[in-house]
């Protein structure tokens, strides 16, 4: 069977893609010839990220909260902008005092709670068909543009990609399937088994527990500032996708990286070659 860098990317485990990797240097280089320096180095990157385990949170990170905004603009003219926000700092809120206070709801409920104290907040009448479809539109939340590629190109790299999420299982198997990341990640991580919210440790542990490695051997990625600190103080690698310029949360947790775009992590995880 012919070997194309195609095929060798999509070998896998890492041993076959080594193998992939080294007959398509004999076909192109011959049996007895010694394949350039740049061609070792490309075989280096094809598996640089094979021990990696990446975890991402879901909402903020890999898919826009916000773009429920142009669902709430058409269902409320001139405060969908405004609906959108005040409706995630309440749900942010709500889940925070739900895990301090040990009482759990699940983020659905809890998402639907927050959209009615928005639309009270705003003086708006929230319908029956206006709140089933504000909360349908969060099974298809847009993701950030870059991401899509991004993660296939993980993928390619070795890295073993998992989410882990405040969300339900099927909020967050409709938002994946929704945004085409199917197939993508090794494990879809809810919070619904221990009934916490991030940033409790428990929440992180069910990371590790997944993928049976300490917190120091895996990179969290998320978007949200208090989500940063909290991977953090348990251990993880932090990787904040800052989006929006924040300063750092004055908390004794500093990100291990910073980036504006997920594409900066991809860059942040790739090797240096160190004859540059």
């Amino acid at each position: 069977m012919p070997v194309t860098l195609g095929s060798l990317k999509r070998a896998e485990p890492r041993k076959n893609r080594i193998y992939a990797m080294r007959r398509l240097g004999r076909t192109i280089f011959g049996r007895t010839t010694q394949p350039p320096r740049s061609w070792q180095i490309l075989e280096n990157e094809m598996n640089a990220l094979d021990d990696c385990v990446i975890v991402f949170d879901a909402y903020g990170t890999l898919f826009d909260v916000y773009s429920v905004a142009e669902l709430a603009e058409q269902v409320f003219p001139g405060q969908g902008a405004q609906l959108s926000q005040i409706w995630r700092a309440k749900q942010l809120e709500y889940c925070f005092l739900r895990t301090a206070g040990d009482r759990y709801e699940d983020f659905s409920t809890i998402t639907a709670s927050a959209l009615r104290y928005a639309a009270e907040k705003l003086s708006l009448p929230l319908t029956a068909e206006a709140h089933d479809r504000l909360m349908g539109a969060y099974l298809h939340l847009a993701a950030f543009p870059e991401n899509l590629a991004v993660l296939r190109s993980l993928r390619q790299l070795g890295a073993k990609l998992v989410i882990l999420s405040n969300g339900t299982q099927p909020m967050l198997e409709a938002a994946v399937h929704s945004a085409g990341m199917d197939e993508l990640f090794n494990h879809v991580l809810s919070v619904d088994p221990i009934k916490k919210f991030k940033p409790d440790p428990q929440v992180y542990q069910l990371a590790c527990d997944a993928v049976g490695l300490p917190a120091n051997r895996i990179t969290f990625v998320s978007s949200n500032g208090w989500d940063v600190s909290g991977a953090g103080w348990f251990g993880f690698r932090a990787f904040w996708v800052n989006r929006r310029c924040d300063p750092v949360e004055q908390l004794d947790s500093i990100p291990w990286r910073i980036g504006s775009t997920l594409t900066d992590l991809l860059h942040a995880l790739q090797p240096v070659d160190a004859t540059q």
